[in-house]
C-alpha cells in the first residue's frame, strides 16, 4: 500500500518534469532531469517508463498527422514532378535571356557612357561659349582700340579705352588676359600724348615757317578791300544812271559792265589765292591734342606748354634783322611775320575754348607793340630815302588795316555763289552776242535774254541743284551750306535783272516783261535739301543709337548717363549750332524731328520683341538717359520753341518711365481713358509688355523669393496687374 501511496505521487511529479523538458529551453533541463534522481528509489525506472509512454503517445499523433498529410504531399511531389521539366525549359530560357540581356547591356552600357561623356562636353562647351561670347566683346573692343592707334584716330582711341574700363573690363576681371590689358592702358595713353605733342610741336615749327607767308596774304586782303569797294562803287552808279544801254540797236563794245566783270574774275583769282595760304597750314594738330589732353584730365599743361612755345615764337618774330632799314622788303618782312602769328593766334581764339584767351592775346599784343614801337623808332632813324619813307609810312597804314579787319573773312555762302552768279552773266552776254545780227528790236531781245535765262536757272542749274543734294556722301554740314547758298542765289536774281534791264534799257515794270523764275527754281531746291537733312539727321541718331550696350538684368544703376547717349547729344548740340545758319522754321523742324526720331528709338529699344527680361535696375538706368534727352531738349538747342514744346517730343517716354518707377498702377488702372489722367500718354499695350519682361526677370533673379514676404507680395501684385492690363487690352480689341 504503502508503494503504491508512492508510485501515485511520483506520477503526477513525472508529468511536470516531462513538461517542463518539452516547455523548457535546452540549457534548463539539466536541473530537471536532476530532480528525477533526487526522488524515491525506482523513481528512475518509473520516468522512463513515463517517458516511454509519452514518446508512443507523440509517435502516434505524428503518425495521424503524417497519415492525414500523405496524400497532399503525394499529390505535390507529383505537381513539382510535372513542373520540373517545364521548370527546366523556364531555367533555359531564363538563362539565354539573361544572356541575351547582358550582351544587349553592354552595348547600352557603352552608348551610356559616350552619352555621358558628351553630355560632359557638352556642358563645358556651353560653359566655354558663354565664357567667349563674355570675353568676345572685351576683345573685339581691345582690337577696335588697336586699330584705331594704327590709324592714328587717338581720340576715339581714348574714347575707347574708356568704355573698357567701365562697361567691358569689369565684366572679365578675373581672367589674366583682361589684367595685362589693364595694365596696357596707361602705357597707350602716354604713348598717345607723347605722340600728340610731337604733332603739336611739328604745328608749332611749321605755323613758325608760314607765318610770314599768312601775313602776307592778310595784308593783301586788307589792301584788295578797298580795291573792292571801290569797284562796288562804280557797279552801283552804273545801274543807277544806266550808263551801258543800246543806242540805235547797237551794243558798245566796251562797257563798265565788262569792266566790272573783269574785276570779278580778278577778285576771284585772288580768293583762289587766299585759300591757297589757308591750306598751308593745317590747324587739325591743334585741335587733336586739345581734345586729346582733355580726355586724360590733363588740359591744363597743354595750354601752358602752348601758350608758352608762342610766346617764345612771339619773341622771335619781334626781334628785327640788323639791316632791316636798308630796304622796304626788310620792314615788309618783318610786319608780315608780326600780321601773320597774330592771324593764326585769332584763329585759335575763335575756334577753341580757353586755349587762348582775349587776355592773353592782348598781353601778347601789349608786348609786341611796345617792341614794335621801339624797333621803328631804332630803324627809321637811319632811314635818309624820302621814297622809302613814304613806302614804309604807306606799309604801316596797311599794317595798321590790316589788324582791324578780322582774317580770315568769312561770308555765310560758300565761294560757289558767286561762281554760279558769274557764270549766269556769262551765258547772259552769250545770248546777247548771239542776238547782234539777227536784227531784233531792244524789246525782243530783252525778252529772249529773260527766258533763256529761266531756261538755264530752271532746267540745267535745278537739276545740277537736286542731283548734288541727292548724292549719299553729302554731309549735313553740306546741306546746309546748299540751302545757304540758294537763298543768297535767290536774292541776287534781283540784281540778275537789274543787270538784263542795264544791258537792254528796257524797264522791268514794262507789261510784256518776263520774270526770272529764280525764287520757284531754288525753293524747289531748298526744299530737297530741308528732306535730305531730317533724313541725314535720323540716320546719324540711329547710328548712335546701335552703339547702345545696356545690362538689362543689372541690379543697380551706374548712377550716369550712357556714354553713347551724351556722344549723341553732344553731336546733336554741335550740328544744331550749324543750324543756326538755316531759317528759323527749318533749324525747329529738324530739332524737332530729331528729338521725336531719338524717343521713338528709344521705345523701340524698350519693346524691342527680342529683348526678353528687364530689370528695375535697367530702368532706372534708360532713365537717367531720358533724363539727359529732357535736359537737352529745355537747353532750346534751337531758339524760337515755345516753352517746353521741344520737351514735349519725349513726353510718351517720360510718362511710362514715371509708371514703372513710382509703381503707381492703382492710379493708372483707376484713371485710364480721362482727359486729366497722370498717365494719359501710356499705352496699355506698351505698359503690358515691359511689365512681363521685368516679371520673368523677377522670377529668374529671386529663386527663393517664395521664402521672403516682400518678394512674394510683389510678385503676386506684378501678377494682378498683367492681368488687369490684359483685360484692358483684350477690352480694347474687342471694341475695334
Amino acid at each position: 500500500m504503502a508503494e503504491s501511496g508512492e508510485g501515485l505521487g511520483t506520477v503526477p511529479e513525472h508529468e511536470r518534469i516531462l513538461q517542463e523538458i518539452e516547455s523548457t529551453d535546452t540549457a534548463c533541463v539539466g536541473p530537471t532531469l536532476r530532480s528525477v534522481y533526487d526522488d524515491q528509489p525506482n523513481a528512475h525506472k518509473k520516468f522512463m517508463e513515463k517517458l516511454d509512454a509519452c514518446i508512443r503517445n507523440h509517435d502516434k499523433e505524428i503518425e495521424k498527422m503524417c497519415n492525414f498529410h500523405h496524400q497532399g504531399f503525394v499529390d505535390a511531389i507529383t505537381e513539382l514532378l510535372k513542373v520540373r521539366a517545364d521548370a527546366e525549359k523556364l531555367k533555359v530560357q531564363v538563362t539565354d535571356t539573361n544572356r541575351r540581356f547582358q550582351d544587349a547591356g553592354k552595348e547600352v552600357i557603352v552608348q551610356t557612357e559616350d552619352i555621358i561623356r558628351c553630355r560632359i562636353q557638352q556642358r563645358n562647351i556651353t560653359t566655354v561659349v558663354e565664357k567667349l561670347q563674355l570675353c568676345l566683346p572685351v576683345l573685339e573692343m581691345y582690337s577696335k582700340l588697336k586699330e584705331q592707334m594704327s590709324a592714328k584716330r587717338y581720340y576715339s582711341a581714348l574714347k575707347t579705352m574708356e568704355q573698357l574700363e567701365n562697361v567691358y573690363f569689369p565684366r572679365v576681371s578675373q581672367y589674366r588676359f583682361c589684367q595685362l590689358m589693364v595694365e596696357n592702358l596707361p602705357k597707350l595713353r602716354e604713348d598717345i600724348k607723347e605722340i600728340s605733342m610731337s604733332d603739336l610741336k611739328d604745328f608749332l615749327e611749321s605755323i613758325r615757317k608760314h607765318s610770314d607767308k599768312i601775313g602776307e596774304t592778310a595784308m593783301k586782303q586788307a589792301q584788295q578791300q578797298k580795291t573792292f569797294s571801290v569797284t562796288l562803287q562804280i557797279k552801283q552808279n552804273n545801274v543807277k544812271f544806266g550808263k551801258n544801254m543800246y543806242i540805235n540797236d547797237r551794243i558798245p563794245e566796251e562797257s563798265s559792265e565788262i569792266v566790272l566783270k573783269h574785276t570779278f574774275e580778278e577778285e576771284e583769282e585772288n580768293e583762289e589765292e587766299v585759300l591757297t595760304v589757308q591750306d598751308l597750314v593745317d590747324f587739325s594738330p591743334v585741335y587733336r591734342c586739345l581734345h586729346i589732353y582733355s580726355v586724360l584730365g590733363d588740359e591744363e599743361a597743354f595750354e601752358n606748354y602752348y601758350r608758352k612755345q608762342r610766346k617764345k615764337q612771339a619773341r622771335l618774330v619781334l626781334q628785327p634783322q640788323s639791316n632791316m632799314h636798308e630796304t622796304v622788303d626788310g620792314y615788309r618782312r618783318y610786319f608780315t611775320q608780326i600780321v601773320g602769328f597774330f592771324v593764326v593766334e585769332d584763329h585759335i581764339l575763335h575756334v577753341t575754348q580757353g586755349l587762348v584767351t582775349r587776355a592773353y592775346t592782348d598781353e601778347l599784343w601789349n608786348m609786341a607793340l611796345s617792341k614794335i614801337i621801339a624797333v621803328l623808332r631804332a630803324h627809321s632813324s637811319y632811314c635818309t630815302d624820302p621814297d622809302l619813307v613814304l613806302e614804309l609810312k604807306n606799309l604801316i597804314v596797311i599794317f595798321a588795316d590790316t589788324l582791324q579787319q578780322s582774317f580770315p573773312k568769312k561770308f555765310p555762302m560758300s565761294q560757289s555763289v558767286p561762281h554760279i552768279y558769274i557764270q549766269v552773266k556769262e551765258f547772259i552776254y552769250a545770248s546777247l552776242k548771239f542776238s547782234e545780227s539777227l536784227h531784233r528790236s531792244s524789246t525782243e531781245i530783252d525778252d529772249m535774254l529773260r527766258k533763256s535765262t529761266n531756261l538755264l536757272l530752271t532746267r540745267t542749274l535745278c537739276s545740277c541743284l537736286l542731283n548734288l543734294i541727292r548724292k549719299p556722301h553729302i554731309g549735313l554740314t553740306e546741306l546746309v551750306q546748299i540751302i545757304i547758298n540758294t537763298t543768297h542765289l535767290e536774292q541776287a536774281c534781283k540784281y540778275l535783272e537789274d543787270f538784263i534791264t542795264n544791258i537792254t534799257n528796257i524797264s522791268q515794270e514794262t507789261v510784256h516783261t518776263t520774270r526770272l523764275y529764280g525764287l520757284s527754281t531754288f525753293k524747289d531746291a531748298r526744299h530737297a535739301a530741308e528732306g535730305e537733312i531730317y533724313t541725314k539727321l535720323n540716320q546719324k541718331i540711329d547710328e548712335f543709337v546701335q552703339l547702345a550696350d545696356y545690362d538689362w538684368t543689372m541690379s543697380e544703376p551706374d548712377g550716369r548717363a550712357s556714354g553713347y547717349l551724351m556722344d549723341l547729344i553732344n553731336f546733336l548740340r554741335s550740328i544744331f549750332q550749324v543750324f543756326t545758319h538755316l531759317p528759323g522754321k527749318v533749324a525747329q523742324t529738324a530739332c524737332m524731328s530729331a528729338c521725336q526720331h531719338l524717343s521713338t528709338s528709344l521705345m523701340q529699344m524698350l519693346l524691342d520683341s527680342e529683348l526678353k527680361q528687364i530689370s528695375m535696375g535697367a530702368v532706372q538706368q534708360f532713365n537717367l538717359d531720358v533724363i539727359q534727352c529732357e535736359l537737352f531738349a529745355s537747353s532750346e538747342p534751337v531758339p524760337g520753341f515755345q516753352g517746353d514744346t521741344l520737351q514735349l517730343a519725349f513726353i510718351d517716354l517720360r510718362q511710362l518711365l514715371d509708371l514703372f518707377m513710382v509703381w503707381d498702377w492703382s492710379t493708372y488702372l483707376a484713371d485710364y481713358g480721362q482727359p486729366a489722367s497722370k498717365y494719359l500718354r501710356v499705352n496699355p499695350n506698351t505698359a503690358l509688355t515691359l511689365l512681363e519682361k521685368m516679371k520673368d526677370t523677377s522670377k529668374k533673379n529671386n529663386i527663393f523669393a517664395q521664402f521672403r514676404k516682400n518678394d512674394r507680395d510683389k510678385q503676386k501684385l506684378i501678377e494682378t496687374v498683367v492681368k488687369q492690363l490684359r483685360s484692358l487690352v483684350n477690352g480694347m480689341s474687342q471694341h475695334t
